[in-house]
């Protein structure tokens, strides 16, 4: 049985698609690598927003190319956002690449393969729209207690720095019965923590032209028995809606967590990425939610280093941070995308000050999201258990998970099994220590809830062979280690 490999770069929405390509390859009759051994097949599924993913794309490939020499019948593919963008260029810098496929056709990989090999030429199919909504393909999911549902795929914004909606095309949405049926058929597995995707996830039903579908796919997810926790991303600040902000403090299972980004806290420099918001109606959301959920955690993601962007623009978007105190934030330094209209803008702005800039968020970010996490110390809060969240729990005999807000939280646990939660568990703990990035609950468990997550988990992990984990560097989510 040839045995495969998917590696993610980008966001939580190529992870969802990585699990759909292990999926496709092993409903083909693949397997996945075993850790540390070599695969046969190896998948790139890759990312066109950030410029240091073409580069550490063609470094990866470069390095793979004696690998290929040395192991007979081994295949590369790649494909993703940057296949669809540079279809040919990724054979031309990379002639011993067999296969190039594009985000609209994850479920002809395996054909694309046999057919490389039989052909011993490289295949290179791009389509431009859809052949089928992804979610009806097979799927192999990384975890056993938490799922990506997709609600809808596509973009119908026209922002000036994101090459997105040209490789992802218009937004197409899902029914509503088939998203449920979904998560249904997810909970009977085991599942218990769903998280709606979508480009703008909270613009889903304009396809089928129904603005208030959102809110009401928020409340029947509230209605599902087994489902614990319910969260989205991305929304968009120009269609978010008050219906939104009370269907997440009226419904149990939606939890008090907000990705909100901003990208500027200038209203010249929104205007100039064409976001069609100003900072006074991003405020304004901020403070509507915090008004309907008071203990709401609210995260973000901000550009440094726009074309023109001024020190006052860059003041302005400090000035927003300060005000909206943000739990967390994910900064970027802005970066030149060619085929969007800022790659052609005037007033670039040079490196070392994009860089001087970064570094001054960074700080403020950092100091706010400390005093901000500071206030939960002596709170109960309760843990989901995860897999991999916490890189050095061997070390120091604690379990990670995150909190019903996502915040990431290390806990003390006992040595026997019987004390010792699985992923997939559920626990009550005091926050005992606040960083700018996690917290801490050394006083141990107040209470442990065996669930029937956990119990997928457990279930999973004695079978023969552990499903793979799609890997890579994610955008806007937490990052994923590597299977």
């Amino acid at each position: 049985m040839r045995t495969y490999e998917v590696i993610t770069y980008g966001c939580q929405m190529n992870v969802h698609d990585s699990e759909r390509i292990a999926g496709v390859l092993t409903d083909a009759g693949y397997a996945p690598a075993e850790p540390g051994a070599q695969a046969d097949v190896v998948v790139f599924n890759t990312c066109a927003v950030r410029e240091n993913a073409d580069n550490r794309l063609y470094g990866n490939l470069g390095h793979l190319a004696p690998v290929k020499l040395s192991h007979p019948g081994m295949q590369i593919a790649v494909g993703g956002c940057m296949a669809q963008k540079d279809r040919q260029v990724v054979v031309d810098k990379a002639p011993w690449v067999d296969v190039v496929f594009g985000t609209n056709n994850l479920g002809s990989l395996p054909v694309l393969l046999e057919r490389a090999r039989v052909e011993s030429e490289a295949q290179v199919e791009i389509l431009e729209s859809l052949e089928r909504f992804p979610s009806t393909l097979p799927t192999r999911r990384e975890s056993a207690y938490a799922a990506w549902v997709s609600v809808s795929v596509g973009c119908n914004n026209t922002c000036t720095f994101c090459i997105v909606p040209a490789l992802r095309g218009k937004e197409s949405d899902r029914r509503p019965g088939d998203i449920l049926a979904e998560v249904r058929a997810l909970v009977d597995e085991g599942v218990q923590e769903i998280t709606l995707l979508g480009q703008n996830v909270n613009s889903y039903g304009v396809e089928f032209g129904d603005r208030g579908a959102f809110a009401k796919l928020l409340r029947a997810c509230g209605s599902i028995d087994g489902l614990e926790r319910v969260r989205f991303t991305s929304p968009h600040p120009a269609a978010f809606t008050d219906d939104v902000i009370a269907a997440m403090a009226e419904t149990p299972n939606v939890m008090p967590s907000l990705h909100m980004p901003l990208q500027s806290g200038s209203d010249t420099v929104l205007k100039a990425m064409r976001r069609s918001y100003r900072s006074e109606k991003f405020l304004g959301i901020l403070d509507r939610v915090r008004a309907a959920i008071p203990h709401a955690a609210i995260t973000t993601d901000i550009i440094v280093g726009f074309p023109g962007e001024t020190e006052d623009d860059f003041a302005a978007t400090l000035d927003v941070v300060r005000a909206s105190r943000f739990a967390a934030a994910f900064t970027f330094q802005y970066s030149i995308r060619p085929g969007t209209p800022a790659a052609t803008m005037p007033d670039q702005i040079a490196r070392p000050v994009v860089q001087e800039r970064y570094e001054r968020l960074v700080d403020l970010v950092g100091e706010i999201a400390l005093a901000e996490n500071q206030k939960l110390e002596g709170q109960r809060v309760e843990v989901l258990f995860a897999d991999g969240e916490g890189r050095k729990d061997a070390a120091t005999h604690r379990m990670s998970g995150r909190a019903r807000d996502n915040r990431l939280v290390h806990v003390a646990v006992g040595d026997t099994a019987a004390d010792r939660p699985r992923p997939g568990d559920l626990a009550d703990v005091v926050i005992s220590y606040a960083a700018p990035h996690h917290l801490t609950a050394d006083g141990g468990l107040l209470d442990l809830r065996r669930t029937r997550g956990g119990d997928a988990w457990a279930i999973r992990n004695a079978a023969p062979v552990a499903a793979p984990a799609p890997a890579g560097t994610i955008l806007g989510m937490p990052t994923l280690s590597r299977a």
